[in-house]
């Protein structure tokens, strides 16, 4: 099998239920599995997915541990694909985004298009900004998108895509949300790897969600930058130049504890 799309899930039946069916309707699955990964336990996502997959969609369960990084990373070990497509479950790929799916141990986004169907952004750019490392870049009309690959220092983790054998894994003690960007692409440039906007792979995400289902804690966050900077050898000053002192100490000494 060349593909796997994965989808992390945590109690957005809604969402993923959209997500799932536009997969089915509007782009090619040939030698492909949609694998759900369900992080709360969710028996209608469960009784949905068992009812009508038709032998395409794969729903397993995974609970030991909360957070969409550790679920992505086990997004990876189940899949049976030779090449993965990590996508949250409330995103939505254009026509067309699965046709150029390289194979490579390189790490692979694409434009994220806004709602406005017409401009687009290709990159983030390496800034501390509110609780991230990482803001939105510029935008681009749609019809300005370069038309070959191109090298860029990361994006937003909604949409990513590298082989299965080849995943370098998101830190095993991150947990909560946070911290995936800027971190992964150093994590992939450090291993002498690439990180890659295909201009085909324009994904929408669905931002204006008035209930956000699982936690949002600032201090996982602040935890989980230490944790990988630490692990790829970055330095840890800025994290604390953005956050200041209180938090810092208080997620370095939590750090000890996972």
């Amino acid at each position: 099998m060349k593909l796997t799309i994965g989808l992390p899930s945590f109690n957005n039946f809604t969402e993923i239920f959209f997500t799932i069916q536009a997969l089915r309707m509007y782009h090619d699955l040939t030698d492909c599995e949609i694998l759900v990964v369900d992080n709360y336990g969710d028996e209608t996502l469960e009784n949905f997915v068992k009812n009508n997959g038709m032998g395409v969609v794969r729903y397993e369960k995974y609970l030991d541990k909360k957070g969409p990084s550790g679920t992505k990373n086990k997004v990876f070990e189940l899949a049976k694909g030779e090449m993965v497509l990590c996508m949250d479950s409330h995103v939505f790929l254009v026509p067309g985004a699965l046709n150029e799916i390289p194979v490579t141990d390189d790490l692979i986004q694409g434009p994220l298009m806004y709602n406005d169907m017409k401009n687009c952004c290709c990159e983030w750019k390496p800034v501390w900004r509110g609780e991230m490392w990482g803001i939105w870049g510029d935008y681009m009309p749609r019809e300005n998108l370069p038309k070959r690959p191109f090298e860029i220092w990361g994006i937003g983790m909604g949409v990513f895509l590298t082989s299965k054998k080849g995943w370098l894994g998101f830190n095993t003690k991150f947990s909560g949300f946070g911290a995936e960007e800027g971190y992964i692409h150093e994590k992939y440039r450090k291993a002498g790897r690439k990180t890659w906007c295909y201009p085909s792979l324009i994904w929408m995400h669905f931002f204006d969600r008035k209930v956000v289902p699982y936690r949002l804690d600032v201090m996982d966050r602040i935890v989980n930058y230490i944790i990988g900077f630490k692990e790829i050898g970055l330095d840890i000053q800025p994290i604390y130049d953005h956050f200041g002192k209180d938090k810092f100490i208080k997620a370095l000494a939590e750090t000890e504890k996972r």
